[in-house]
């Protein structure tokens, strides 16, 4: 696998520009925490596990910049609170990315100049989400027989991550394995990161599939053609219910329905169990224009209502496996994920 979507040069962090794939490959270059924040709005990084990962180098930057005042008795942590509040509003629901932050709160906290630490701790959580998408893509991969044909949404890979992805990374480990048949990709409107992103990164490592409508799902379930369904999260609440890219909610009925399996696949840090259930979890609404027009094209009427929420919640009663780098849940609830976290990683 060669995709590197982040990588640190130095003096700046650089952001391969997933609007711009697969038509073509440009990194941006960002020199503050500011502009950190707009590139996570904004979609040139995306995905849950990056994000945070993008944030902490963000921080990173911020350090270096930074000038408390001793003279007001300023601290690097009161320095350095507003950026690290505008990273934390980029994107409300993907709890990876205030998991992150909490990491850099603990390390200004220790006090004294923090820039080399913070760019310690972007390189860390940067090498743990690697290892972590190898653990995931081997544990999810053990609930895979032979000659699988698998669906999955939205991009959950090494764009998506600091590795080789989540839902991805078990797909990418089933067809080094030899398990994998073929691949479903669903488009995924309306910023199409099936399309664009997942049959790109499938592309080039020569990894059987199509891409299809996303409402063809129910059509390839009811023909036979999906042994599992295989996605990622964006938070996941103590009992087990999950936040991911609008349209999943809909793949874990119809699964259910088929007798189809569904399988959500993400790290740890991903598990808010600040929340009990899915009651209080935030789910972020987008501009209307990403599904109004198309760039400058319009495609409904002017000032047509809409609305454009980014990620739905599948209760947990609808997942039949939930796999991290610590190992498999099978039914998720409270008490399995409970007893999952306290399991040694090892």
């Amino acid at each position: 696998m060669n995709i590197e979507p982040i990588r640190w040069q130095t003096d700046r962090l650089e952001l391969l520009d997933q609007r711009l794939l697969p038509a073509e490959e440009r990194y941006v270059a960002l020199h503050s925490a500011s502009e950190v924040a707009d590139a996570i709005r904004d979609m040139v990084v995306r995905g849950a596990p990056a994000i945070g990962i993008a944030a902490a180098y963000g921080m990173a930057l911020a350090a270096r910049q930074a000038r408390p005042s001793s003279e007001a008795g300023e601290s690097w942590q009161t320095a350095l609170a507003a950026d690290l509040q505008q990273l934390a509003n980029a994107r409300p629901t993907a709890v990876n990315l205030f998991w992150a932050l909490d990491r850099v709160r603990a390390v200004l906290q220790q006090g004294g100049p923090v820039a080399e630490r913070l760019l310690a701790l972007a390189r860390e959580l940067h090498r743990e989400d690697a290892d972590h998408c190898l653990a995931i893509g081997r544990h999810g991969a053990t609930l895979l027989g032979s000659g699988q044909r698998l669906y999955t949404h939205c991009n959950t890979g090494a764009l998506a991550t600091g590795g080789t992805g989540t839902a991805l990374g078990v797909i990418r480990e089933a067809h080094r394995q030899g398990r994998l048949a073929h691949v479903h990709v669903g488009e995924t409107r309306p910023w199409w990161q099936g399309a664009r992103l997942t049959a790109w990164e499938l592309q080039r490592e020569g990894i059987p599939f199509s891409l299809c409508i996303d409402s063809a799902a129910a059509q390839l379930m009811a023909r036979g053609e999906v042994d599992w369904v295989i996605v990622g999260a964006d938070r996941i609440a103590a009992n087990g219910d999950t936040a991911n890219k609008i349209g999943t909610y809909g793949l874990a009925v119809l699964a259910r329905h088929h007798g189809v399996g569904f399988m959500v696949a993400a790290p740890t840090s991903t598990l808010d169990l600040d929340l009990a259930d899915h009651s209080a979890m935030p789910i972020e609404q987008r501009p209307v224009e990403e599904i109004t027009r198309l760039g400058d094209r319009p495609l409904a009427p002017e000032h047509c209502p809409a609305l454009n929420p980014g990620f739905d919640i599948t209760p947990a009663g609808l997942i039949d496996a939930l796999v991290t780098e610590r190992g498999v849940i099978e039914a998720p609830d409270r008490e399995r994920i409970a007893r999952h976290l306290q399991r040694d990683p090892s």
